[in-house]
């Protein structure tokens, strides 16, 4: 504000100088000079009048009437002299420099909504109190109104720091916090292209597109989830948002098997495995009314103690006809996490439409860890399969075995 008020005064100075300097230094018309002018026009004109007079016999005094017109003339000049050395008087102009001061910031403060101003200065100097008062996990929650002001404050903020990703990233979860769609994209948008291989940006960035319900933006969605889980594959909020965007596109095997892998990560004595457990019943119970279990096979992965788990990666459950074919007629991916991995093959999950999982009236179930995202397999893969099973039977696999 300081800024602002020097630059109003500095305004103002200027505004002064148009109003003073043509008083002193501007062209003024030389009233003197145009009455001695009217003066001696009037003279020559009244001496040809008394020319043309005596010529004519009118008058017969002419000389005396000539040194009168001459005195009369020259009565004049001291009353010009003195006006000619008049001045302007700085007791006159000080009225009209304060008139003007007192317009200038009348009308500003009548019509530049200063309060509206000095409160945004004041939010924005607010900026860290409102951000540890939004961190702070115990108290009482930010009113709406102190979450607009740190909203104002942020934006101010990144006004003038827009390389700043983790404000960008703190806009986008206020704006999805009060329900701003639009804010939310355009703020984690601008967070991502940022720092696109952050993981909390990239989680964030997802919720908000998934937010929106845009069919494309939810595939967008799901990659990035993918790429955090890639990342890190214990990241329960990636799990959580991937479960239930799979729950809304009624594929529930793949919300059963996530929502599995997280209970196995939290534990049973966490209190959010009862949650858990709700959520997967509640799936299941959609697969059994959809009918799914009479077209599909469930299947249960786990992982042999022996087998060393790879960092990253994906395992690959597939359904093979009964006499071994390695191609696949139906295949699932999913992320490598926690295990046992529980989910359901059905006919969605078929390669090819011509041949769906439902043409198998019995199959073999194989899931492998794949380390690099090649579908091929490869010399030390770990895998397992089942035994010969029927459609709409259930199955477990352990991955034991080791290609060689």
């Amino acid at each position: 504000m300081t800024l602002f008020w020097l630059i109003t005064v500095f305004l103002v100075l200027i505004g002064m100088l148009l109003f003073v300097l043509p008083m002193y230094f501007g062209k003024e018309q030389d009233h003197v000079a145009s009455r001695d002018e009217l003066n001696k026009a009037f003279f020559k004109d009244r001496m040809s009048e008394l020319k043309e007079e005596s010529s004519e016999g009118l008058v017969e005094n002419t000389d005396e009437l000539v040194v009168e017109l001459q005195q009369s003339l020259l009565d004049d000049v001291p009353a010009n002299a003195k006006a000619h050395q008049s001045k302007v008087s700085t007791a006159l102009l000080i009225p009209g420099v304060l008139l003007l001061v007192a317009v200038c910031y009348g009308m500003y403060l009548k019509t530049g909504s200063l309060d509206k101003v000095m409160q945004w200065h004041e939010t924005a100097a607010r900026l860290p109190e409102l951000s540890q008062r939004l961190m702070q996990e115990s108290g009482e929650p930010m009113s709406d109104q102190e979450m607009e002001d740190l909203t104002l404050a942020l934006r101010t903020r990144l006004h003038e720091t827009p390389d700043d990703a983790t404000g960008w990233l703190l806009l986008g979860r206020i704006g999805m916090a009060n329900r701003d769609a639009e804010t939310a994209q355009s703020a984690l948008d601008r967070a991502y292209r940022l720092e696109p291989s952050n993981p909390e940006v990239q989680l964030s960035y997802a919720q908000a597109l998934m937010l929106i319900g845009d069919p494309g933006q939810s595939e967008r969605a799901r990659r990035l989830l993918m790429s955090v889980i890639k990342q890190d594959h214990t990241n329960l909020r990636a799990m959580s948002l991937l479960a239930f965007d799979a729950f809304e596109r009624e594929e529930y095997d793949q919300a059963v098997a996530y929502w599995s892998m997280m209970k196995e990560l939290i534990g049973a004595d966490d209190p959010r495995a009862t949650m858990l457990d709700r959520s997967i019943a509640r799936a299941e119970d959609q697969m059994n009314q959809a009918g799914n279990t009479a077209t599909s096979v469930s299947v249960t992965v786990e992982l042999d103690p022996s087998v060393i788990r790879p960092e990253q990666g994906i395992v690959i459950i597939s359904a093979h006809s009964a006499d071994g074919a390695p191609m696949p007629v139906a295949a699932k991916r999913l992320p490598l996490s926690a295990f046992p991995i529980t989910l359901t093959l059905d006919n969605q999950d078929s390669m090819i439409p011509e041949r769906p999982l439902t043409s198998l009236p019995e199959m073999i179930i194989k899931a492998r860890i794949d380390s690099d995202g090649n579908v091929m397999t490869k010399k030390g893969d770990w895998y397992g399969q089942s035994e010969v099973i029927p459609l709409g039977g259930t199955t477990k696999v352990v991955i034991s075995q080791q290609y060689e």
